[in-house]
């Protein structure tokens, strides 16, 4: 057996400090409140309701969310590669030679045929994809725990460990849950302060899709390995026609101090300990998209052998130290009130009505926490739910959507100087140009790769859900300009010759794509349409689908705004890679000539940016998506100081729709209205994000289903408030809210190769330091005016 250290002593280790006096809970509160960081730390005084509520914790590869109740607790754990199916792939053949007749449908205001034939020709088959699954539930029962005294919960961002105590009957008790990366276990641990008071069962619990319990092809099994164990065992469902080929193993290992541990029929019994520890361990036969042949046990074997040749306490800080590598590159503090020390979702209330502007560095550290616990090098990326998922049917199959939401989940990766993070990602969209490539030739008659609105753990590449959705076709396009960006932070030439075929690659495609428009000036994309609003014009009606079999409407159409600007950025971004490396002359000439041809921004009668290349109205006038938007954030085509023309018709538009919406919406809307220097309009969206689209845990909701992407959405939108580096020079406090009159940012890059530590009262810089990762010239603009300097690589410059 390991010999653990008492909670309250390894607390103090790694400087974590909760009182665990029993007292009153206001009174605890109230101690409680005068020593934590309001920036860091979520608390709550009752346990998670529904799972929503619970508190997350994640490696990368495995999850868990932490409910934190007495009597039964449950954790709810993921594997992030268990999916149904197994390889497969959607290209369907010859669709190409079908394309100019829907090009001509559009181009004649025929949408309903040109979507019918689409429908039939050119969707990918399966329709739909596969689906992100749930792995497993612990739960632990507690004898006599009815009620209890003291109740506390927590999630510590500044060393990644979920908490949860309480008293009862005078024993005070204490759960910590973390996520180790370094040793691949979600290590719970619990204690009291009073020795041999900890028994309890627990069962860890398979997952099966009762939805289809008549024909589901998904298994597992539960039971106990000698008397320290418990082993969940099982496969992946088949689904759309597609063989579940994934097989998954998960165990937990109890290892108690003092007391008695006994295993039988999938059930552990620990009586009297003075302390446990459960280490939570799996693995599925993933390899990559196309390769399903490793061994699932032997990898959890081989996990659970390395684990025992370590200390309870060594791993625990292992995984405290990677974890803060990352999370203590950056801090931001915003000025403090008294509602800064009140329960999480009491401040989440009380910010309506009473300043708490440290609430928003809070939800800023969250979105970075959600971010190093749901994608590391060598991981998937963060998929709709990040790695957290209890159904079998989740929401939108909680996979990779790709007109916002994916995107969305990596804004703030580089400015939040998390660049490895976004490793995943890269990877991703290299994979998916497999498949890509395919559905380029196929679909479209195409040199290059496509890829559209959706993708799954298998990287399928051609259209999905139905015509509305699949005529989509510059998902990839808008993925690869986040390469781009990942050099613009890094400045690694290496990386950029790594990706230059992939950029090239997107391009060739719309080159081949592009037709020209009817006026014989411009080149469109054909079909197009912009997520997911439906355009209300001639030959626009809502119909009965035969692909989806709803009564729906169509978005297709041509040239779609936010194609044009999402091209205009891939082809910009493109040539500029082209002259950095040196490479392929003549095709850049090529680009550079199809870039000039691009539709411009149109205002329409309305006086509102166009949505489409026609001055079409929209039959959702309050849409959740801001498609046409694109330009001015995340992209760089619409700028208050290059195009002031599209300021006000850009105004116009976040006006008509509102600040309401969703919460990757509201995510959006903050971003938007901060590259127009609007401060108090982002952070009166960012109040109105907690009260209404976001649960107590700060994870965003989409309406109802929990969603990541706008936590990470207001982390970035909270970034562009303070900073902002997209034109070549760096602005610092370019939208800052009157409430956010004092503050310090530390750690925040920017663009160029540049870490930022700046300071400011009264709404002015007071300090501004400058660090140099790539030894380029640097170009701020400080009080006085623009400054520009040249740097060395590794240097700091304190220049204010």
């Amino acid at each position: 057996m390991i010999k653990i250290l008492p909670s309250i002593l390894l607390s103090c280790l790694l400087g974590i400090f909760i009182s665990c006096q029993n007292t009153h809970t206001d009174m605890e509160a109230q101690n409680l409140g005068t020593s934590i960081d309001p920036t860091t730390f979520l608390w709550y005084k009752q346990p998670a309701k529904k799972w929503e509520d619970a508190l997350p914790v994640g490696n990368g590869r495995l999850g868990a969310m932490v409910f934190g109740k007495y009597g039964e607790e449950q954790i709810q754990l993921n594997e992030e590669t268990y999916w149904s199916g197994g390889p497969y792939s959607t290209v369907v053949k010859g669709g190409y030679k079908v394309l100019p007749q829907i090009q001509k449908h559009i181009f004649e205001g025929q949408p309903l045929k040109a979507h019918k034939l689409f429908g039939r020709h050119l969707m990918g088959y399966p329709v739909e994809q596969q689906k992100y699954q749930a792995l497993a539930n612990l739960h632990l029962f507690f004898p006599d725990q009815d009620t209890v005294l003291d109740y506390q919960r927590s999630l510590d961002l500044a060393t990644g460990i979920a908490s949860v105590e309480y008293s009862k009957n005078g024993v005070h008790f204490k759960r910590e849950v973390i996520a180790s990366y370094p040793d691949q276990t979600i290590l719970i641990r619990l204690s009291s302060d009073t020795p041999g008071s900890i028994s309890f069962d627990a069962e860890l619990r398979g997952v099966r899709n009762s939805a289809h319990s008549n024909y589901a092809t998904d298994y597992f099994r539960m039971d106990a390995v000698g008397d320290d164990q418990l082993k969940l065992t099982g496969k992946s469902a088949d689904y759309l026609g597609v063989e579940g080929q994934l097989r998954y193993e998960a165990r937990i290992k109890a290892i108690p101090t003092g007391g008695s541990i006994s295993a039988e029929n999938a059930k552990l019994t620990i009586k009297d300990a003075d302390a446990v520890d459960l280490y939570f361990v799996a693995a599925t036969n993933f390899v990559n998209y196309k390769d399903v042949s490793a061994d699932a046990a032997q990898r959890v074997s081989i996990n659970l052998e390395s684990l025992q040749n370590q200390s309870a306490e060594d791993i625990f800080q292992d995984a405290v130290q990677d974890y803060q590598s990352y999370f203590n590159r950056v801090s931001l503090t915003l000025p403090t009130t008294q509602s800064s020390f009140l329960p999480t979702d009491q401040r989440m209330e009380s910010i309506q009505s009473t300043p708490d502007p440290q609430l928003a560095a809070l939800v800023y550290n969250f979105g970075r926490y959600l971010l190093i616990s749901s994608s590391r090098p060598g991981t998937q990326p963060a998929n709709l739910q990040g790695i957290w998922n209890k159904d079998m049917n989740p929401s939108w199959d909680s996979k990779y959507t790709t007109n916002i939401n994916t995107e969305m989940n990596y804004w703030p990766v580089e400015t939040a100087n998390l660049s490895e993070l976004a490793e995943p990602l890269v990877t991703m969209v290299k994979e998916l140009t497999d498949q890509g490539s395919q559905v380029a030739r196929e679909h479209y008659g195409a040199r290059g790769w496509v890829f559209h609105q959706n993708t799954d753990i298998w990287r399928v590449a051609a259209p999905m859900d139905g015509p509305t959705w699949g005529t989509f076709t510059v998902g990839g396009a808008w993925l690869t300009t986040h390469l781009w960006e990942h050099y613009l932070f890094t400045q690694d030439k290496e990386y950029l010759d790594e990706i230059y075929p992939v950029m090239k690659g997107s391009v060739q495609f719309f080159l081949d794509f592009l037709v020209e428009h009817p006026n014989g000036q411009w080149l469109v994309t054909n079909p197009s349409n912009s997520p997911e609003n439906p355009p209300k014009g001639e030959g626009y009606e809502y119909f009965y689908d035969e692909v989806t079999g709803m009564y729906y409407f169509t978005t297709i159409t041509y040239g779609a705004t936010m194609d044009n600007q999402i091209l205009k950025d891939l082809f910009d971004y493109y040539l500029s890679a082209a002259q950095v490396l040196e490479k392929d002359a003549a095709f850049a000439a090529e680009v550079k000539a199809a870039r000039a041809r691009l539709v411009p921004s149109q205002v329409g009668k309305n006086g509102m940016l166009q949505e489409w290349t026609e001055d079409y109205e929209q039959l959702e006038d309050k849409h959740r998506h801001f498609s046409h938007l694109y330009g001015l954030y995340p992209g760089n085509v619409i700028s208050a100081k290059r195009t002031p023309e599209l300021v006000e018709p850009v105004k116009k538009v976040l006006e008509q729709r509102g600040d309401g919406g969703t919460g990757f919406s509201r995510g959006w809307k903050m971003a938007l209205w901060a590259r127009l220097g609007d401060g108090d309009r982002a952070n009166s969206i960012f109040k109105g994000y907690l009260k209404e689209q976001a649960y107590m845990s700060l994870f965003a909701k989409c309406f109802t289903p929990l969603q990541v992407d706008g936590s990470f959405g207001v982390t970035a939108g909270i970034t562009e408030m303070l900073i902002q580096s997209h034109e070549g020079v760096i602005e610092l406090l370019p939208a800052l809210p009157k409430e956010w009159s004092k503050g310090a940012f530390k750690g925040v890059k920017a663009r160029g190769g540049f870490e930022l530590d700046f300071e400011w009262e009264n709404g002015e810089l007071t300090k501004v330091s400058v660090l140099s990762t790539a030894g380029k010239t640097c170009k701020i603009m400080l009080p006085e005016g623009l400054k520009e300097f040249e740097t060395e690589k590794d240097k700091r410059y304190e220049i204010l």
